[in-house]
């Protein structure tokens, strides 16, 4: 049996941006965006103006880091606390790793082609406006 792999296009993830984009402006937030592909290199960014400075890094690491782990850098930061079973690894990764909201995998039909990172605003912020991205592909696989 053949499985078909969709891959995360520029045009998806500029689509995922835009999205992400009209959120922030509807939070009057200015954040970055970024998208990865499945390899988790960037695909696509986009740095509002005003947003902050630092705001571009981390963006574009918390979509690396959702991608690589293929989890929520929220869910990722739990389970590295202090005594938990991932502690110490935000140290891997040439410290590209982050620990807090506002990352997510992107899936089509239950695969992980990807990886959001939004920042800018609170973690709450970042993480409802990367969830505006993803939104975009939860019924893609039945197209």
């Amino acid at each position: 049996m053949t499985t078909k792999f969709e891959n995360l296009t520029l045009v998806d993830a500029m689509r995922a941006i835009q999205a992400a984009v009209a959120k922030a402006d509807a939070f009057r937030v200015p954040c970055s965006v970024a998208v990865v592909d499945a390899g988790g290199h960037l695909l696509g960014f986009a740095r509002q103006d005003d947003a902050m400075p630092g705001s571009a890094e981390l963006a574009i690491n918390k979509a690396y880091t959702a991608r690589i782990f293929n989890n929520s850098t929220e869910a990722l930061g739990r389970i590295a606390q202090p005594g938990a079973e991932l502690y110490g690894i935000q140290q891997s990764h040439a410290g590209r790793v982050v620990m807090f909201g506002g990352g997510l995998p992107i899936c089509i039909g239950g695969v992980v082609v990807g990886a959001i990172g939004v920042s800018g605003g609170s973690v709450a912020q970042d993480v409802e406006i990367a969830e505006t991205g993803t939104s975009l592909f939860v019924d893609r696989a039945t197209r």
